[in-house]
């Protein structure tokens, strides 16, 4: 696994979605925009994915599903794929981190680490 065959680099945007949050009632939403690329040399397809959701006060989320947006996307070496989602917070910061298990098409299944991002309202960081 370490020639490079089996490589997935996840980028993420993230925005504070201001009109659908609620901070009086510890309700923010944020959207995140995910780019999965295949830089390595196999072809292969998202099969789960495996996120830890964490707000300011250390509350965990765990969501565990298949694909990514009802989708299940294959990507040839080179390809990217590019998804938009959301998640809601009861503070107006957290993280999310986590995985998607890939299987490429000669059978090897593998995880690609989704690194941890920052969600946060403007004005929030210093």
């Amino acid at each position: 696994m370490s020639d490079g065959s089996y490589s997935i680099k996840v980028e993420v945007e993230t925005l504070y979605v201001e009109e659908q949050s609620l901070p009086d009632q510890d309700h923010y939403v944020f959207a995140y925009t995910i780019t999965i690329h295949n830089t390595g040399k196999v072809p292969a397809r998202l099969l789960k994915r495996h996120w830890i959701i964490t707000d300011a006060n250390n509350k965990v989320q765990e969501v565990k599903g298949d694909g990514v947006v009802g989708e299940q996307p294959h990507l040839k070496p080179g390809e990217q794929y590019r998804y938009t989602s959301g998640t809601m917070l009861e503070t107006p910061v957290g993280t999310m981190r986590g995985t998607y298990h890939m299987v490429a098409d000669d059978g090897v299944e593998f995880d690609a680490e989704i690194p941890s991002f920052t969600l946060s309202m403007p004005r929030t960081l210093h």
